[in-house]
């Protein structure tokens, strides 16, 4: 049985993520006793880079794959040996109008960007609606990013600092649709706009819950700028430089265990039961800080009734390709189409379409994705013979597949939405993609598909949600147990670390550094 340095500990971290990670190196560099343990044999959780293709010498962001809103702040705090690159090109997308390839290419520069626009629509009135959309959710990016590793404000007090009512009520108030109708005529402009609505989160552009609206808020804000970055050397290069920096202030991390229940009164230290490859084990922390959904925590608990299910909404395909494929569309070149986000069946039309068909239980028919290539920004992900021969990776991720989807046959639903979700992208090529697939070491392909339900399988994410549940407004509502950093729970000694805390969701590590200083009394 495992042997650990402590009888008791300080804290004890249920899950080695990115986040669980970033809360033991705070806590660990404060002079605390840390131990984090991990179910699977390797920490990193989602935010990992692999060797997804036997004898392929390409590491790849297999799950998280792009860093917005992680704070320069953690990064500085713990010194981690991190950093990222910003894409040329924010994004492409094809599109055919009257018999003829074209698209709307968004970066490089404004006098590009602008052209590309006009030549779309016709005019340049489009153009002026999204500086000016885009420069409102700016300026509201500036004001809201610093406050997710401040304690929680009011809802008042969030309003008050945005300063702009306009802005306030187009995102926190009205269901997003409202304003891309009214901000935009373009049916593809809208589109491309309510993506950031609907990475991982089902919902319609007029959702009255407005979890639409929290989608899109978090996808503008990284950063105060809402840049969408490259991880130089793969997402795992960001968990790799955290748990280094957790060892060296002296935490613990024990991988290959299994916490199975945490046993508390929420005032005397808690009891945290494990499993590991030779049996049962158990260990003590005067707080425990866990890195997994709120589902989980309360199965953990023994409640009973634990939070509800979620459900994951995206499918998730990497690829290695022998080179780009060529574009029907000749004015752009592939390697500025795809090194930024390439949107494909992603017009307004098209979105509300498959939302309305996997509401009522039916794959897609014509499935929204996007797509975007780490090493034309990142070569580092790939060996030296595979950059000289002009290799490069390829993500994919789908939109409107919720796991409901996938119940009855997850193969086979995946397989013929993976068909599909090529087909689409298909239609802008000049040639197929599958011409342009390299092969690994066994003559296979070099792709593969992750469903929601893959993903509840491989890393316990509830329903294959990648946020855990539903993302939350970055501000005090009525969660109380919730407290005064959003990590609470009704334990004073348990802490919710991960996505699921207020203010998580995505690569941020900002849920661990708010745990920690809740634990530190800041």
């Amino acid at each position: 049985m495992t042997s650990f340095g402590h009888d008791v500990y300080d804290d004890v971290i249920v899950g080695g993520g990115h986040n669980g990670l970033v809360a033991a190196a705070y806590l660990a560099r404060a002079g605390r006793s840390v131990l984090v343990l991990e179910r699977l044999g390797n920490t990193g959780g989602a935010a990992i880079s692999t060797r997804p293709f036997v004898g392929v010498d390409a590491r790849l962001s297999r799950y998280s794959y792009l860093v917005s809103l992680l704070p320069a702040k953690i990064v500085r705090d713990l010194g981690l040996n991190f950093a990222v690159r910003k894409r040329t090109v924010s994004s492409y997308t094809p599109v055919e109008r009257d018999g003829r390839a074209g698209g709307l290419l968004v970066g490089g520069d404004e006098s590009r960007t602008r052209e590309s626009f006009a030549r779309l629509t016709g005019s340049e009135r489009e153009y002026e609606s999204w500086r000016a959309f885009y420069g409102r959710t700016g300026r509201l990016a500036g004001k809201v990013f610093p406050t997710l590793t401040e304690p929680l404000p009011t809802r008042a007090e969030l309003r008050a600092r945005i300063d702009d009512e306009a802005a306030w009520r187009m995102l926190f108030e009205e269901p997003l649709g409202r304003a891309v109708e009214e901000h935009f005529t373009d049916d593809l402009v809208r589109g491309v706009v309510l993506t950031d609505a609907l990475i991982g989160t089902f919902a319609d552009a007029h959702d009255a819950s407005l979890v639409q609206n929290r989608c899109f808020l978090y996808h503008v804000i990284g950063g105060g700028t809402g840049d969408w970055d490259v991880p130089v050397g793969g997402m795992g290069a960001l968990t790799d430089a955290l748990a280094a920096a957790a060892r060296a202030a002296g935490a613990e991390i024990a991988t290959g265990h299994e916490v199975l229940r945490i046993e508390t009164d929420g005032r005397a230290p808690a009891e945290v039961t494990f499993r590991t490859a030779t049996g049962e084990g158990r260990v003590v922390g005067r707080t425990v800080l866990v890195n997994a959904s709120p589902r989980t925590l309360g199965e953990l608990l023994g409640e009973a009734e634990p939070a509800p299910p979620a459900e994951g909404a995206q499918l998730k395909v990497n690829m290695l390709l022998r080179r780009l494929p060529r574009l029907r569309d000749t004015s752009v070149d592939p390697r500025e189409a795809f090194g930024g986000t390439f949107h494909i069946a992603e017009g307004y039309a098209e979105l509300a379409r498959a939302y309305a068909e996997a509401a009522t239980g039916e794959l897609p028919s014509v499935p929204p994705s996007e797509i975007y290539c780490h090493s034309l920004t990142d070569p580092s992900i790939l060996g030296p013979e595979l950059v000289a021969q002009g290799y490069q990776t390829l993500t994919l991720f789908g939109l409107h597949t919720p796991a409901r989807l996938f119940e009855k046959d997850n193969q086979g639903a995946r397989e013929v939405l993976l068909t599909g979700t090529l087909a689409q992208l298909d239609a802008h090529l000049a040639e197929p993609l599958t011409d342009c697939l390299a092969f690994d070491a066994d003559g296979r392909p070099c792709i593969e598909a992750k469903t929601p339900r893959d993903l509840e399988r491989e890393l316990r994410l509830p329903g294959g949600h990648i946020f855990h549940r539903d993302l939350s407004w970055p501000y005090a509502d009525d969660q109380g147990a919730a407290g005064r950093w959003g990590v609470g729970t009704p334990y004073a000694n348990v802490l919710l670390c991960g996505a699921g805390a207020v203010r998580g969701g995505g690569v941020s590590g900002v849920p661990g550094h708010n745990a920690a200083m809740a634990v530190l009394g800041h």
